[in-house]
């Protein structure tokens, strides 16, 4: 059993994975065209709409820079950026119907705001406070422009630079890519030569636009029948608490944040690996089994993000493709370790096979 089975298992996918329809890029000859948003971006439009000042969907990314930056530079690679990934300008009005529509501007010129703090007593302080009020600043989706950059300035060669994308346009993946490519086109700008970064055979749009046909149909229902299945009468954890919670989340919660020892990890991959499924799988078994004690339940379901990316097209975009997978264990039996994590490899890896389901369609 153990690698066999996975293999199997993730061939099969790849197979189906190269029988699926190509994304074909639409047609932008005839100027900007109305595109549809895919189900995650639609979420967040209409949240957007709710709570227009929430600060829940910004993605910062900062980077400490030490030595000279070249302001003007870093103002040609960032437009670049947005030459290169249309989702950064892209708008979302509503149409007359008031569906939100995609609308693909022309590359536009970033402006650098620089926040000079050479004169200020406590530099460390105050960056700390201008960073909080720049990543909190909200993005008008309308206007099309979802990236913005602040440098701020602490000595002649100390700065940070705060880069706020909306999470309509990105998320955690996407702002490796966003890094990465700014790197290199920052590098070249400083000396005036071409980035070399590979060709963009699609934009998110494409995506979009891709997923919207693809689920529907035969293939929608297949999708759909899985997890109806699996999700069948799930019950809410009822985790104990010390305070009644809210009727609505207050954003007020914290993160504890801890270090599984070294040796203690690689016994859990070696586990793993005997059984022929990964570390990520046997730690979920460990969290689902410290779940069933606190809230005396068998039945635990567990939401994980998983990258959405499972078509090489997409691998180099800046977008949103992030979903959630609801991992549903049963933990009944007083299973032995190794046959939990059987149950959780076989739960994760069917629902690997149907992750095209956007959480939002659940």
């Amino acid at each position: 059993m153990g690698e066999n089975s996975v293999e199997a298992r993730l061939l099969s996918r790849m197979r189906r994975r190269a029988e699926a329809a190509r994304i074909v890029r639409a047609d932008r000859e005839a100027g900007p065209l109305p595109l549809p948003l895919s189900f995650a971006q639609q979420r967040l439009w209409f949240l957007d709409r709710l709570t227009p000042d929430s600060a829940e969907y910004l993605v910062p990314t900062v980077l400490r820079v030490r030595g000279a930056l070249d302001v003007p530079a870093l103002g040609t690679a960032l437009s670049g950026l947005v030459a290169r990934h249309e989702v950064l300008r892209t708008a979302f009005p509503a149409d007359d119907n008031g569906t939100p529509r995609q609308v693909i501007s022309a590359p536009w010129p970033v402006e650098v705001t620089v926040h000079d703090l050479r004169a200020e007593a406590d530099t460390e302080t105050r960056a700390g406070e201008v960073l909080r009020t720049e990543a909190t600043r909200p993005f008008d989706l309308e206007a099309g422009r979802l990236l913005r950059a602040d440098v701020v300035q602490l000595a002649d060669d100390d700065h940070f630079l705060l880069l706020m994308v909306h999470h309509i346009a990105s998320d955690g993946w996407s702002s490796g890519i966003l890094a990465r490519e700014l790197r290199e086109l920052y590098a070249a700008a400083v000396v005036g030569r071409e980035a070399s970064l590979p060709e963009l055979l699609i934009q998110y749009a494409d995506f979009a636009a891709w997923q919207r046909e693809q689920l529907s149909g035969d293939f929608l229902e297949r999708q759909l029948t899985y997890w109806r299945e699996r999700l069948a009468h799930v019950t809410p954890l009822e985790l104990p608490a010390d305070h009644q919670r809210p009727a609505q989340p207050s954003g007020g919660g914290d993160v504890v944040t801890f270090s599984v020892p070294s040796e203690v990890t690689e016994a859990l991959r070696a586990t793993a690996s005997g059984q022929g499924a990964s570390l990520f799988m046997a730690l979920l078994s460990l969290f689902q089994i410290v779940l069933a004690r606190y809230c005396r339940q068998d039945d635990i379901a567990v939401g994980t993000p998983v990258a959405g990316r499972n078509r090489a097209e997409t691998e180099g975009l800046i977008g949103f493709f992030v979903n959630t997978l609801v991992l549903r264990t049963d933990l009944s039996g007083d299973p032995a370790f190794t046959e939990l994590l059987d149950r959780v490899k076989d739960t994760a890896l069917g629902a690997y096979d149907h992750q095209d389901l956007p959480f939002e369609r659940l």
